[in-house]
């Protein structure tokens, strides 16, 4: 999803050298998605691993859950993306960015059945899921099937957010393969480091880039199973690498872990709302997802620039019940029932007011509306005729 880009599009040229570098030395998952780079990944893809390469890796792509109207739509998603991926079978198919309203939607329309069947007729060797709600929601999911994998954002930063270490651990524990999105917040942990936290990086005895100190806590913990990086460099690709060949459960001393948790601190410490994400707010009793909108609050405060149009789109996506329930910060009845119960003592209506003036705009408003009014019809007439016809 973060493959080099020209004109807008995908750097044919570029990304075919830098995913044809990464599996010759030793990168052996390949993750994509059918809204990948516009609609385009998964056919880039398909095109890259030819000529033997598809055969190197494992390959995983997800199900875009809420273009689905019926059961057969599922397979007809399935077929289009083995097309475009050319490949006659997924290593790992996951449905996904999954929330409560969305597993509910999809379950109902027979998903579970649909995974059976895929995966007995050969299409489909293993199955998941990847996740963006609470851990009691990711609980329930992981124990409404057999599933072969998940997919959770995880970092040190995001330790107790959505499913966070407790459902890492919840999910190893039931044997799933547990890979994790996010490792460095889209590059932002790894990027523009402000200089309070590159002094606390700079005071280690142990020179690291601030990379590697991200990637190697996450492959420090034993549950987890792969991490996904999003790469657009050679450069990147071979600092993950070596990263890679040195990192595994336990490899960090405490000391380490110690400056790792000094990171932590300091960034929480930089952030507009100190809220910990320690979620003794939630439930509120007027559907928002408190700790959620704050933490989209805060990483666009932080990391600001480049973030911006991210921590908007996720908000609009997650919070302005596009692919989910709404739960955003406009929702507040100003009950004041989270006051009594916040450990930081954040006036939390109030705070939620600023969300509201950043997040909820006009235009996004708008986005959002619109975005709504076209899935009916996306799933009525089909996701690949609906994108030819907006083509027209």
């Amino acid at each position: 999803m973060r493959l080099p880009q020209k004109n807008g599009a995908i750097d044919r040229e570029k990304a075919t050298a830098l995913i044809h570098h990464a599996i010759d030395n030793g990168v052996n998952y390949i993750d994509t998605a059918w809204t990948y780079h516009g609609g385009q990944s998964e056919s880039f893809l398909g095109d890259v691993l030819a000529g033997g390469y598809r055969e190197k890796v494992r390959l995983a792509t997800k199900m875009p859950h809420w273009l689905v109207n019926d059961r057969q739509d599922m397979d007809r998603i399935l077929n289009t993306q083995l097309n475009r991926l050319r490949t006659d079978h997924m290593d790992y198919y996951l449905i996904h960015s999954l929330t409560a309203d969305g597993w509910k939607r999809i379950k109902e329309n027979g998903v579970l059945e649909f995974l059976d069947r895929a995966k007995e007729d050969g299409r489909i060797d293993n199955a998941g899921f990847s996740f963006h709600d609470s851990v009691d929601i990711f609980r329930q999911i992981i124990d409404s099937y057999d599933w072969d994998i998940c997919l959770i954002q995880y970092n040190y930063l995001d330790e107790n957010y959505q499913a966070g270490k407790e459902g890492l651990k919840y999910a190893a524990e039931k044997g799933i393969a547990v890979a994790i999105m996010e490792p460095l917040r889209g590059g932002n942990l790894a990027r523009n480091i402000p200089p309070e936290v590159g002094n606390i990086w700079n005071e280690a005895d142990l020179k690291r880039t601030p990379a590697e100190w991200g990637l190697r806590w996450i492959w420090n913990h034993p549950e987890v199973t792969v991490v996904l990086s999003g790469m657009n460099d050679i450069s990147q690709v071979d600092e993950n690498i070596r990263t890679a060949s040195r990192a595994h459960p336990g490899s960090l001393t405490e000391e380490e872990l110690g400056t790792v948790r000094k990171v932590a601190e300091k960034y929480r410490g930089l952030m507009t709302i100190p809220c910990t994400g320690c979620n003794y707010c939630m439930p509120c009793p007027a559907g928002v997802d408190i700790p959620g909108c704050f933490d989209l609050y805060n990483s666009n405060k932080i990391f600001g620039g480049a973030n911006d149009g991210g921590t908007k789109h996720r908000y609009l996506l997650y919070q302005m019940d596009v692919l989910g329930e709404r739960s955003s910060a406009s929702l507040c009845i100003n009950c004041g029932k989270c006051l009594e119960k916040c450990p930081q003592h954040i006036d939390i209506p109030e705070k939620l007011k600023d969300v509201e003036a950043l997040f909820e705009g006009p235009v996004i408003k708008l986005k959002a509306s619109a975005m709504r009014m076209a899935l009916p019809l996306v799933r009525k007439i089909g996701p690949l005729k609906y994108r030819q016809m907006r083509k027209e």
